[in-house]
């Protein structure tokens, strides 16, 4: 399997414009990414330019704070399903998480995997903001709303991926959803250590030179 196909290309930077856009489509078709990540307005863009392609369109929604509320990310994310994104990367309210409201956060992805249809869902954790405890909860919460990716970050806050967050959201879903690395990863080596870590998926805007690094990446 190529490696490329376990990275979303991705850009997500607020002044990026449709040449920017078209730009990293090309690039996913030309390494062969396994789908490109835009923010939701940027579908329609994404979806036509990869047209005929085997390159899926992710749609980021309640980014990158994922604090707006539970309605407005729900009908974000079925407005980016409806101009076809196939997945969708959506922000967990961190601020409800550390406050114990653990309902109001299910109801929230919730709302987002039902929106989503048959979309997959990635669930954002922002890890660097959370406690190993906070993290086992959210894998927890993630799962239930039947999420099918835990993901550790947005790349917009204090920190990334690390190894550590990685392996333990690994260990908490135990194979019931994907674990996604995002934020920081910008090489083979870096790559490499996410996957040996238990990641099934990189989020990352260095991908070309992560598939250009050499060698082979666990096999794939």
């Amino acid at each position: 399997m190529n490696p490329a196909k376990a990275i979303d290309h991705t850009l997500l930077k607020p002044d990026a414009r449709k040449a920017d856009i078209l730009k990293l489509c090309d690039e996913a078709k030309e390494h062969g990414f396994y789908s490109v990540c835009v923010n939701s307005s940027w579908v329609p863009v994404a979806v036509e330019a990869l047209k005929g392609s085997d390159v899926v369109v992710a749609a980021v929604t309640g980014f990158p704070l994922g604090a707006m509320h539970p309605e407005a990310k729900a009908f974000e994310t079925r407005q980016a399903v409806a101009d076809g994104a196939r997945e969708i990367d959506t922000v967990l309210n961190v601020g409800r998480l550390k406050d114990g409201d653990y309902e109001y956060v299910l109801h929230d992805l919730k709302g987002v995997v039902v929106a989503a249809g048959n979309a997959g869902v990635k669930v954002i954790f922002e890890t660097c903001l959370l406690t190993k405890e906070e993290i086992i909860v959210a894998c927890r919460i993630a799962v239930e709303a039947g999420a099918a990716f835990v993901k550790t970050s947005t790349g917009f806050s204090t920190g990334g991926a690390t190894v550590e967050d990685v392996r333990l959201m690994s260990e908490q879903v135990a194979g019931r959803c994907g674990v996604k690395a995002s934020g920081g990863i910008r090489d083979l080596d870096a790559a490499r250590a996410m996957f040996e870590a238990g990641a099934t998926r990189l989020g990352t805007s260095n991908g070309i030179n992560i598939v250009s690094g050499g060698g082979m990446i666990l096999g794939y």
